[in-house]
């Protein structure tokens, strides 16, 4: 978990200031229409105020900038330019956007700019209010998940007129993080059109996080039909020298569960995603939750108290309370869990025991005593989930299953035969079968149709690491071809040993052929998961077929 207190002042102000070359792109495509008033919510150091001076003569800007100093920076950038019909206010856009909403006295022709990238729990408690009122005056639903640039584009956008548009750079995160889902849904109801310009390189210094330019047009009315997004991606930054009208148009719009979910459909060929609604309605391909139940793993409240390795169970003597556990992609390099494994991570040095005081009984051992009192001494009984259980030291919803699996995964999730019924965290969840065997379900479960799914539903971060959620892994899709050998001790070894590449594409032919998926279809998917796999992980493709798929694309 992170905590405020280990953030760096940048991050704390979501300060990432946005390269003039990418501004200038912005601020040509709102130009094009000729805005009498333009609205620039976060200005910073002014470089879309200077831009905005080069490209309009005659128009009106209102910027909001809550820092004093750089708002005067703004201030001199502007002039520097002769954009003089400009107030750069001193105080919260969000507070100022919410009245504004509420009050209907002012719509902008046009919205540019970068907003601050600052989670929701870093922000002032008055300033998570106001966000808290921006999605309620918008009828979104809200989650203290957020970041601050969603409220911020979501008022933006509102603000617009009809038929005005919105210029931003914003975090890759957009196309798929669940906390953004009210601002997919509210830009796609409204928007005649959104694009989406999709960088395969990081464009901000000293973050991992990915970002993209969003450009979106507002419905002159009701009647006027609404488009969907569509997904421009660009190598380098050559694209800034186009026609930024011209780009807008090229993407072609989709609609429907796009805009209604999550946009990272619309990085597919369309083939792609006519195979997988074909696939998806087949009898022998379901869904997640209709075959297994996803519970989260065991919540210590402290890891590194409850989960330690062998030596500090001798040190404390805590045999007694140790059982076997795993949690981390270390510990599980294949898809089986068993003694061997086991053995292997303790010779590591792993924390693979995990300390369950299961019962008041260890007040009488002064072993236990000691451990707890060492506990007590780094204030672990303080911690939240420690200090709302009595006692503290006792784990609750202890149970292990037939199946774990990782929250994160580097290349594509997998589901763990745990045949030492081992405990995990909260690092992992626990998978309960409803229809058939333990041991279908986790060879059946790595494919190429289940990997591209996973990419569909789930969603990553700064560094790529692919994430899911239980609501997210209740949907993916799980195909259950009948009269198949389940080697699972030749996949484990595959998994270890073998890039996987290879092995969804072996194991396609093994499950997806059954199914009636030709070889051609099964390249279809295993490509269009590379395609999201190595956009996740920011991988430049450089083949001829590549080159082709993104032709295709646009």
């Amino acid at each position: 978990m992170n905590f405020i207190e280990n953030e760096s002042e940048q991050k704390l102000r979501g300060g990432y200031y946005t390269p003039d070359d990418l501004a200038e792109f912005l601020v040509r495509w709102i130009a094009t229409r000729q805005p009498e008033t333009i609205l620039e919510p976060g200005c910073g150091d002014g470089v879309f105020l200077e831009k905005l001076g080069l490209h309009l003569n005659d128009t009106t800007v209102f910027g909001f900038e809550v820092d004093s100093e750089e708002a005067q920076k703004a201030r001199c950038r502007a002039q520097s330019v002769n954009l003089t019909n400009i107030k750069v206010h001193e105080n919260d856009f969000l507070g100022w956007a919410a009245e504004a909403i509420e009050n209907d006295v002012i719509r902008f022709d046009a919205v540019v700019g970068n907003p601050p990238f600052i989670r929701y729990q870093y922000l002032p408690s008055v300033f998570q209010s106001r966000a808290e009122r921006i999605f309620k005056d918008l009828n979104c639903k809200f989650t203290k998940h957020t970041n601050a640039w969603v409220p911020f584009v979501l008022a933006s956008f509102a603000l617009l007129r009809p038929g005005g548009r919105l210029a931003m750079v914003v975090p890759a995160e957009i196309i798929h993080v669940l906390h953004a889902r009210s601002l997919r849904e509210y830009i796609g109801e409204h928007a005649r059109k959104i694009v989406l310009i999709d960088p395969e390189e990081l464009w901000f210094s000293n973050t991992l996080q990915g970002a993209v330019l969003l450009l979106a047009e507002k419905r002159r009315d009701k009647y006027e039909s609404a488009q969907g997004v569509g997904i421009y991606p660009v190598r380098g930054r050559e694209f800034v020298k186009k026609d930024p009208e011209v780009l807008f148009g090229v993407p072609r719009p989709i609609n429907g569960k796009t805009v209604e979910g999550k946009w990272t459909r619309a990085l597919l060929e369309p083939r792609t995603r006519s195979l997988i609604d074909g696939v998806t309605v087949l009898k022998s391909v379901r869904r997640f939750d209709e075959i297994a139940r996803v519970d989260v793993g065991i919540v210590t409240g402290a890891n590194k108290f409850f989960l330690v390795s062998d030596e500090t169970v001798q040190r404390f003597g805590l045999g007694k309370w140790s059982h076997p556990m795993f949690g981390r992609s270390q510990h599980c390099p294949g898809i089986i869990y068993d003694q061997m494994q086991h053995i292997s991570n303790a010779k590591r040095g792993y924390p693979t025991n995990f300390i369950w005081f299961k019962d008041r009984m260890v007040e009488d051992s002064p072993a236990a005593k000691a451990y707890i009192l060492h506990g007590e001494r780094s204030n672990l009984n303080k911690r939240y989930k420690c200090r709302v259980r009595k006692p503290w030291y006792s784990v609750p919803s202890v149970y292990s299953t037939q199946i774990g699996m990782l929250k994160r995964a580097h290349h594509i999730p997998r589901l763990i035969l745990n045949e030492l019924n081992a405990y995990t965290t909260d690092t992992a969840y626990r998978i309960s079968v409803k229809e058939g065997t333990a041991r279908q379900l986790v060879f059946n479960f790595v494919n190429p149709l289940t990997a591209l799914s996973a990419e569909l539903e789930g969603r990553h971060y700064g560094g790529g690491v692919l994430e899911l959620v239980p609501s997210e892994i209740e949907q993916l899709l799980i195909p259950l071809p009948v009269n198949v050998r389940t080697d699972l001790r030749l996949l484990d070894k595959l998994i270890r040993f073998e890039s996987v590449d290879d092995v969804l594409e072996r194991q396609g032919q093994t499950i997806l052929s059954p199914l009636g998926l030709s070889s051609s279809e099964q390249s279809e998917l295993l490509f269009g998961w590379k395609r999201l796999r190595d956009r996740r992980n920011r991988v430049a493709s450089k083949t001829a077929q590549d080159q082709r798929e993104q032709k295709n694309l646009l």
